[in-house]
């Protein structure tokens, strides 16, 4: 069944076949009832699952519905972990926003651009506001913003945003707002640290879990070759030769290692970039544009680039650092065989991370063939671990001597 199945206006579905939305996705079909009946949900939902419509929608034929104020107030707030989902979430809004009489004000709130200007156009009033935490608080804390009007607050890839200083940001953000909201929490997975931060949001939930969604892997073909770190480069010049790969897109495991292999890339003839959260917003935005309109063909990456970002047509992704956290390699994979087309997913695997890649093929139930590629072989032995002398029973201070010793010290002060 199409958008026809829910209870939204004829204009609104209109809009949505004009963007190219013609079958809801399983999230969207369990959520939007849900979120239309005016429910507090907690939705896990992988990235690429379809979840921004899966709250938009709903929430505009909501903000529809009400009575207008003379100067728009802010109605609906959502938070995201980085300025490029921020936007895109913005992107959707004023796209479902033109099916309606009143088109609403739509405000990003984000770092890396203008404060002035965005204080500016609060202050002109918006319906909606899409930020990332940290610019919101900054505004906040200059008492810029009026949020006593709020009704939809939606925490976006909720598990992304676990950064050390969120949860205090969040209570901030929860003190000022009113109490009787409706609450929409979206994550793609579900640690403790997201159970924690949805019982400070919401206590009477609705839980979305789709045990039956489609594998999100099963349109990607996953190679794990062996080789020896300092190879890995030349390795990857010759599989995207050899295999004639067009958008790849290559996860690093710093900023520094990014912009260097990049360097390294163009001087052998690559259209290549580097992607990551050092670079001004300027930078990022024009990087993105290039890769997604394929003047650039390789983005050498951080996880920045894992999750969120709409770019269609990676025909490869490459791990060429393994991500620390086993969740982030189906995030990072996923960024190909989207939309029924099919990918490829490389991760680099050498003596000294052999052992967390069996953690991630454990944790993600995979168990890949690890291959050798004629010429960049494995060479070498793993080094042994080498343990620690055992302790000596008696040599090191017991917690009583060291708080005797302080007494002590303090004594004699």
């Amino acid at each position: 069944m199409g958008f026809d199945q829910f209870n939204i206006n004829g204009k609104l579905k209109q809009t949505l076949l004009k963007y190219n939305y013609t079958v809801p996705t399983a999230i969207q079909e369990r959520t939007i009832p849900l979120i239309l009946e005016g429910l507090d949900i907690i939705a896990r939902a992988q990235t690429g699952s379809g979840k921004t419509i899966a709250f938009a929608l709903p929430l505009m034929e909501l903000l529809g519905n009400e009575a207008r104020s003379k100067k728009p107030k802010i109605k609906i707030v959502v938070l995201t972990p980085t300025r490029e989902l921020a936007r895109q979430v913005k992107q959707v809004f004023i796209q479902l926003g033109e099916a309606l009489e009143h088109k609403p004000e739509i405000v990003n709130l984000i770092g890396g651009q203008s404060i002035s200007d965005q204080l500016l156009k609060l202050q002109k009033g918006c319906d909606i506001v899409i930020a990332t935490s940290g610019r919101l608080i900054e505004i906040i804390g200059k008492k810029q913003i009026d949020l006593s009007h709020l009704k939809y607050f939606i925490l976006d890839e909720a598990d992304k945003m676990l950064d050390l200083g969120f949860e205090e940001e969040l209570d901030s953000i929860l003190e000022i707002i009113p109490k009787n909201r409706q609450n929409l929490l979206f994550s793609a997975t579900y640690p403790q640290k997201v159970l924690d931060i949805a019982s400070k949001v919401t206590s009477k939930a609705s839980k979305v879990t789709l045990e039956d969604e489609l594998n999100i892997t099963e349109n990607i073909t996953q190679k794990a070759i062996e080789v020896n770190k300092e190879n890995r480069s030349a390795l990857l010049r010759h599989l995207i030769k050899e295999n004639r790969f067009k958008q790849t897109l290559v996860f690093m495991s710093t900023k520094k290692a990014a912009d260097n292999i990049a360097a390294k890339f163009r001087k052998y003839g690559f259209n290549a970039e580097s992607f990551h959260g050092a670079l001004e917003q300027d930078e990022r935005d024009y990087t993105l544009e290039d890769f997604k309109n394929k003047d650039i063909n390789i983005l050498f990456c951080t996880d920045l680039a894992s999750r969120g970002l709409h770019i269609e047509d990676i025909s490869c992704v490459v791990n060429y650092d393994l991500p620390r956290s086993t969740d982030d390699y189906i995030h990072r994979i996923g960024r190909t065989g989207r939309a029924g087309k099919k990918g490829t997913a490389i991760t680099f695997v050498g003596h000294e991370n052999k052992e967390h890649f069996k953690l991630i093929e454990k944790r993600c139930n995979i168990k890949l063939k690890l291959e050798q590629i004629e010429g960049f072989e494995l060479t070498g032995k793993p080094i042994e671990k080498q343990k620690g002398e055992a302790p000596v029973k008696g040599k090191r201070k017991s917690k009583k001597d060291k708080l005797r010793e302080l007494q002590a010290s303090q004594n004699q002060k």
